[in-house]
């Protein structure tokens, strides 16, 4: 019994690192460009295609605000969007390059529309050096 239980544990385990690194193979490289920072490369971004629904000066959807540095590591009401230094396991990054979940791409709403391969590079870059 206890060798059946290991077994399946095991098998659906390593289902859940196959589907994980499936996902991650279709995201953008991230941008080679150095020195990425919030302020000067990330909040256009953001302000762009992110503030209409995830600003702090009203209440954010899903208790995310990304017109901040601290909002955007804080993250959501489910936790952090971003794990700082590994953006190919960022939900952000995930969520920004259509990668996974259906329900999770963003943005969302009327006239929204993707970002382009060059702008989740460029966020990749930011996540991977740091997220400062």
């Amino acid at each position: 019994m206890k060798k059946t239980i290991a077994l399946a544990l095991a098998t659906a385990f390593g289902v859940a690192l196959i589907v994980s690194a499936a996902d991650t193979t279709n995201l953008p490289p991230a941008s080679t460009e150095t020195g990425v920072t919030y302020a000067t490369d990330i909040q256009p971004i953001f302000e762009a295609n992110c503030f209409k629904c995830h600003t702090g000066d009203k209440k954010p959807k899903a208790g995310l605000a990304l017109d901040s540095l601290a909002g955007a590591l804080k993250g959501s009401k489910d936790g952090k969007v971003i794990t700082p230094g590994d953006s190919a396991h960022s939900d952000l990054v995930l969520a920004v390059a259509h990668v996974g979940d259906p329900d999770t791409f963003m943005p969302k709403g009327k006239g929204a529309k993707p970002l382009t391969a060059d702008q989740v590079g460029l966020i990749r870059a930011w996540i991977d050096q740091g997220a400062k």
